[in-house]
């Protein structure tokens, strides 16, 4: 059992590491990283999030836009002055968060429905940051 928590807890700190640049994503360890809030082993490639803080540049890796959001919540962390970043639904690649287009009723990991877009070109009813950050809060 002790060496069962020892690695569990070894797991959830390489979900966490830092970044000395915020202007692009730290590299992702995909189906070994593992979600800062649940500690699933982040496997969805195009559901992803990342946060980056300011001043420390700590970086914390989520499986869910939602996981995200209630770990912030949780932790009293400060997302407007850290750098999120999101992966494309579409194709991958990973873009700013707060400047993406959401739509909602997707199929994610942790069931909160929530994909982010780069572009809103054949998107309908989309969504910004802050709005899908309150419904989640608001679920």
């Amino acid at each position: 059992m002790k060496n069962l928590l020892l690695l569990l807890s070894m797991l959830l700190l390489l979900a966490c590491g830092e970044n000395k640049e915020t202007d692009k994503a730290a590299p992702m360890h995909w189906d070994r990283d593992m979600c800062a809030r649940c500690v699933m082993v982040i496997s969805d490639r195009k559901n992803s999030v990342q946060v980056i803080e300011n001043k420390s540049k700590k970086v914390y890796k989520f499986d869910d836009l939602g996981c995200m959001v209630i770990w912030a919540k949780d932790n009293s962390k400060d997302i407007k002055n850290s750098k999120v970043w999101v992966t494309d639904a579409n194709t991958g690649e990973w873009i700013d968060a707060k400047k993406a287009f959401y739509t909602s009723g997707n199929v994610t990991p942790m069931a909160y429905g929530f994909s982010a877009y780069k572009s809103k070109e054949n998107l309908s009813n989309t969504m910004t940051f802050d709005k899908v950050y309150k419904e989640i809060l608001d679920k």
